[in-house]
C-alpha cells in the first residue's frame, strides 16, 4: 500500500489497528492504518490470495428463484415506480401512500433518474437489485461483476456480465456501487474509471460502510463492518467526499442507512463469535446470544444513529461535472 492515505492523499500521522478475520472464523491478524487527517482506514497487509475469503456461497453471489412472471405484482410495481419517478399516476400514488417508497426508487428519485435512464450496477453479484429495478419498469439496465463464474442472462434483455470496471466502454446516466468500493484496492484508479463511464452531468451512487461512526468508536477492531481482510478501505464521510471531488464528482447529499447489524454483529465479535458460527444470530436466530429485548434495543439505537448521522453505513449521491473528456 502507498504511504499516502487512500482517501485524502495525506502522508502524515496515523494510528495502527490489528483486526481478526471474523466472518468465517478463518483466523489471521490484519493491520489497518487510520489516517490522522481524515480518519480513513486502509488495510496494510492484504493476503496475496483473497479467494479463501470469498467462498462460493458468499452472500452477494446467491441467486434468487429466477425471473418472476409478469403478473399483478409487477404491474402494480410499475405503477408505483411511474408515480415516484414521473408523476401523474393516481394508482401508483395511492400505492406509495399506502406502502411507502422502496429504497431503489428513493435513490433514483433523489438523483432525478427516470426509468429510461441508462443504469450500470458495478459489482452487482447475481443482479438481484437490477431484477427489482426491472420489475419497476426500468428499461436500460446493465450489471458487471468480475468474480462471477460467467455471464448471467436474467431475462427480458437484462444481462449481468463477468467484467471489471476497466472493461466497460459504454457511458451511463447513473452508475451505482452498493458495498463495492470498500473491496477495491486502488481507490483513485476506481474513481478515474467511474469518471470515464459516467456521462457528463450524470449521477454516481455509492453505498459504503463509514468509519466515522458510533459503531467504530464503540467497538474498534470488533466493529463488524471492518470485516478484515475483505474490506480494504473504509472511508469516512470526509475522505469519500474528498476522493470523489478530486475526480470531478460533487456531493449532492447523503443518507445514513445502517441497521441493527452494526450493534449485534459487533457484540458477537467482541464475544469471539464469528458471523457464520452455529452460535451466531445470523446463522440460527433460535440460538442467538441476544434476547428479544436486546435485539429491539439494537434496532432502536440503529434508527437513532441514522437520524443523528452517526450510523456505520450510508448512501452518497454524487454528480459528475459537465466536462466532456
Amino acid at each position: 500500500m502507498s504511504a499516502a492515505c487512500a482517501g485524502c492523499g495525506a502522508d502524515g500521522g496515523h494510528r495502527l489497528h490489528t483486526a481478526r478475520e471474523m466472518m468465517f472464523g478463518l483466523g489471521g491478524a490484519f493491520t489497518y492504518r487510520e489516517c490522522a487527517d481524515c480518519g480513513c482506514l486502509e488495510l496494510l497487509d492484504p493476503p496475496a490470495d483473497l479467494s479463501p475469503y470469498y467462498p462460493a456461497d458468499y452472500y452477494s453471489y446467491r441467486r434468487g428463484a429466477g425471473r418472476r412472471p409478469e403478473g399483478l405484482d409487477a404491474w402494480l410495481k410499475r405503477h408505483r415506480a411511474r408515480a415516484c419517478l414521473e408523476g401523474g399516476d393516481p394508482l401508483g400514488s395511492l400505492l406509495t401512500r399506502a406502502f411507502g417508497v422502496p429504497a431503489q426508487l428513493r435513490w433514483l428519485r433523489r438523483l432525478g433518474v427516470g426509468r429510461d435512464a441508462a443504469v450500470l450496477d458495478v459489482g452487482c453479484g447475481a443482479g438481484e437489485l437490477l431484477r427489482e429495478l426491472q420489475r419497476d419498469g426500468c428499461r436500460r439496465l446493465a450489471g458487471i461483476d468480475p468474480y462471477l463464474a460467467g455471464d448471467l442472462d436474467l431475462g427480458g434483455g437484462l444481462v449481468v456480465r463477468r467484467r471489471g470496471l476497466d472493461e466497460v466502454v459504454e457511458r451511463y446516466d447513473l452508475v451505482m456501487l452498493h458495498h463495492v468500493l470498500e473491496h477495491l484496492p486502488d481507490q483513485r484508479r476506481a474513481f478515474a474509471q467511474l469518471r470515464r463511464v459516467v456521462k457528463p452531468r450524470g449521477a454516481l451512487l455509492v453505498r459504503v460502510p463509514v468509519a466515522d461512526s458510533l459503531a467504530w468508536r464503540r467497538y474498534g477492531v470488533d466493529w463488524v463492518q471492518l470485516d478484515a481482510p475483505r474490506h480494504l478501505v473504509l472511508h469516512t464521510r470526509r475522505s469519500l467526499e474528498r476522493l470523489a471531488g478530486n475526480a470531478g464528482f460533487a456531493l449532492e447529499g447523503s443518507e445514513d442507512d445502517g441497521t441493527a447489524f452494526q450493534f449485534w454483529g459487533s457484540e458477537q465479535y467482541r464475544r469471539g463469535i464469528p458471523l457464520r458460527d452455529p452460535r451466531s444470530h445470523a446463522t440460527d436466530p433460535r440460538r442467538s446470544p441476544f434476547n428479544r429485548a436486546e435485539l429491539a434495543g439494537f434496532a432502536r439505537e440503529a434508527a437513532q444513529a441514522n437520524r443523528d448521522g452517526t450510523s456505520d453505513q450510508a448512501v452518497f449521491y454524487f454528480r459528475r461535472d459537465a466536462t466532456a473528456d
